[in-house]
């Protein structure tokens, strides 16, 4: 990945790729036994003179809270074209996703492994901010195929919170 990206959240600013994943692993080892839905996940606004992009990477221990972080994204001119717009959102997700190398997941499901069979899991999905409404619908099959190409579950609406709802709040 890029060195040059870096991530924040409300409790830090300025995190480089490698920060993340250790407050992903710090996370995830306070709760060993949980399960986990890891996600990443884009959205985008468009203002007079840019469109913003936010990409998203939100890890759920279900029905026990989540840590996430961002990272912006600008183009210097209002992208009117949907299909530009969404095509951006799928790629600078799957930029992110591509970071979680095998061995990255490979070190955060080795913290799970030992707790198995006491429910501990990870699900690794890019959430998508499109759905069956609208005009996002006729992307899908397009988008979800680009993500599916990589090996990873692709989520559209109403299951993909960290593109629709996690990244929208901080596009504005």
């Amino acid at each position: 990945m890029n060195e040059s990206f870096t991530f924040y959240n409300v409790s830090e600013k300025q995190m480089s790729f490698q920060t993340v994943i250790e407050r992903i692993k710090g996370f995830m080892l306070k709760d060993p036994r949980s399960e986990y839905v890891l996600s990443i996940g884009s959205d985008s606004h468009v203002h007079q003179n840019e469109t913003k992009f936010i990409t998203a990477i939100h890890l759920h221990r279900v029905g026990k809270g989540a840590w996430g972080c961002l990272k912006t994204y600008s183009v210097k001119r209002p992208i009117v074209s949907v299909r530009e717009k969404i095509s951006m959102e799928t790629a600078l997700s799957q930029e992110v996703a591509y970071s979680f190398t095998t061995k990255y997941l490979v070190d955060l499901t080795d913290i799970l492994i030992p707790f198995a069979d006491e429910g501990a899991d990870l699900l690794f999905e890019i959430h998508l901010d499109i759905g069956r409404k609208g005009i996002t619908k006729e992307l899908i099959q397009e988008m979800t195929g680009r993500i599916e190409a990589m090996g990873v579950e692709a989520k559209i609406k109403p299951e993909s919170y960290t593109a629709f709802s996690y990244a929208n709040r901080y596009t504005k």
